[in-house]
């Protein structure tokens, strides 16, 4: 009878150890966790490019208001004779 080699033997969930478990549960748990600085960058990132395309839109309102205001504050400098 020949010895077959571990690796060749099928896996079997029944026969799987405390340790195989240990190693999924912490497997699962690191992956999960790369998740919180994945959500921050993103986040971050969402709110960079809104906050461009928003700020141009008041730049631009503030610009047209101060232009505005500039007009309807104008007076004719008194004359020196």
């Amino acid at each position: 009878m020949m010895a077959t080699p571990a690796f060749a033997r099928s896996l079997s969930m029944k026969d799987a150890g405390v340790a195989l478990w240990i190693f999924i549960i912490i497997g699962a748990v690191i992956v999960l966790l790369q998740l919180i600085p994945a959500a921050i960058l993103f986040f971050s990132f969402v709110g960079t490019s809104s906050n461009m395309v928003f700020k141009r839109k008041k730049e631009a309102e503030k610009a047209v208001a101060e232009e505005k205001t500039l007009v309807a504050r104008v007076e004719p400098a008194p004359l020196k004779r």
